[in-house]
């Protein structure tokens, strides 16, 4: 007597998505011994685990330059607050954006000089138009916004 064999649909196992995949790039050999240095130095386990972080912060990035998508982030300024009327000025622009401003610490540097850091959490062009408004005063010496695509949690 033969022995019943399962329908072969039930022996085929379904393929598991696979969870990494390989590229290969080429690069110039000073940024490649760099790219050794860097991983080294900030204790990576490969090449490839700092490239995959690298190219995932550029993707937060390029997200929120795009988006709606809600961020948290950071807009950092260095400015002289000598300057007349600029801290009013950075002060009303963070009034008007205060749904989006959650803080701001200000450290005083030498000559006149103000570090300030505010966390901010909204659609990523919005985050973006801030930043813009803010690096864009006069007496404002540079800037920059740092993007998360993680999110603060409500609070209540």
């Amino acid at each position: 007597m033969l022995a019943a064999h399962p329908p072969l649909a039930s022996m085929v196992q379904p393929r598991k998505k696979p969870t990494a995949a390989r590229i290969s790039i080429s690069l110039p050999v000073t940024l490649f011994d760099e790219l050794d240095d860097m991983v080294a130095k900030r204790g990576y386990a490969s090449r490839s685990e700092a490239i995959s972080k690298m190219i995932s912060e550029q993707l937060v990035q390029h997200q929120h330059e795009l988006g709606k998508s809600i961020m948290a982030g950071t807009i950092t300024i260095i400015y002289d607050h000598a300057k007349v009327g600029l801290p009013t000025r950075l002060l009303n622009i963070q009034h008007k954006w205060l749904k989006e401003v959650i803080s701001s610490q200000r450290v005083h540097l030498e000559n006149h000089h103000t570090l300030e850091v505010l966390l901010v959490q909204g659609p990523g062009y919005r985050l973006k138009q801030i930043a813009t408004e803010l690096i864009a005063c006069k007496g404002v010496k540079h800037g920059y916004l740092t993007v998360s695509s993680t999110i603060i949690p409500p609070i209540h």
